[in-house]
């Protein structure tokens, strides 16, 4: 009986402490949208000056719905919006857009979701190796917060540290 109880507690513990989501929310697009999205990000990176974010995961994962979550966090939100052009690319069952993933040096098999960041001009500038967010729903907002900040453009007249510049 003590058993059940303490089952119980930890249990419902973990239930407020892991963001919920939703499995049924369609992050991804069909994974035939990535290239058409990417080339429509690269074109307008250009104009705007803004990073390309790539997020690679599925609608099964997640880890993906969390990081969706904290991609749209009251803290995240406006760095994301200002800063970068966000692509979802679908990869299905990890058979999917591989080509993309391997050009951008994503390594599937180290888990997803998964980040790249490039340039306003498409130039790959980071790209995580290790699955650094694959165990996210384990993570805080304020990891997504740190990453944004950091790979960011640093605009003229602005610190790299500045949140809103």
């Amino acid at each position: 009986m003590k058993f059940l109880k303490l089952f119980t507690v930890i249990l419902s513990l973990a239930l407020f402490t892991v963001p919920s989501f939703s499995a049924e929310k369609e992050i991804y697009p069909a994974p035939e949208q990535a290239k058409i999205d990417l080339a429509a990000a690269l074109k307008t990176a250009r104009t705007t000056h803004k990073r390309i974010l790539l997020d690679f995961g599925g609608n099964w994962c997640g880890d993906c719905h969390v990081l969706d979550i904290y991609f749209h966090d009251p803290s995240n939100l406006p760095i994301l919006e200002s800063n970068y052009l966000l692509v979802h690319v679908n990869i299905g069952r990890m058979d999917q857009n591989v080509a993309i993933a391997d050009r951008y040096q994503i390594p599937l098999a180290k888990g997803v979701p998964a980040l790249a960041v490039l340039d306003d001009h498409g130039k790959l500038l980071y790209s995580q190796k290790t699955g650094e967010f694959e165990a996210m729903r384990r993570m805080q907002s304020s990891s997504v917060t740190d990453f944004l900040v950091h790979w960011k453009p640093t605009k003229p007249g602005c610190s790299a540290v500045q949140i809103n510049c």
